[in-house]
């Protein structure tokens, strides 16, 4: 896939780059050729192949569900500034 200095110009536009002129015809053809090896991907046959997110098969580390109470408001509430009542007690935001 070629690509253009118009291409490239709109290219860093959207990422945010500023690309001298000068430099405009180099950088199309590195990203040209970039996008010709990425393209190479679509003849790999894939068929049969699982989406994967890691190269490793690895089972989710997991923690016994039990609910509890926690009994630990006393604490919870000793590093706060303030509390009254066992709630924290923050500055009022909204005026």
């Amino acid at each position: 896939m070629a690509l253009d200095k118009a291409t490239v110009t709109k290219i860093a536009h959207l990422a945010r780059l500023r690309v001298a002129d000068s430099e405009k015809d180099s950088l199309a053809g590195e990203l040209s050729n970039i996008l010709t090896f990425i393209a190479q991907l679509d003849q790999v046959d894939t068929t049969g192949v699982e989406p994967m997110t890691s190269v490793v098969a690895m089972p989710l580390p997991r923690r016994p569900d039990v609910v509890t109470d926690g009994h630990q408001q006393a604490d919870v509430l000793k590093n706060a500034p303030e509390s009254t009542a066992g709630f924290f007690v923050i500055p009022k935001v909204i005026e």
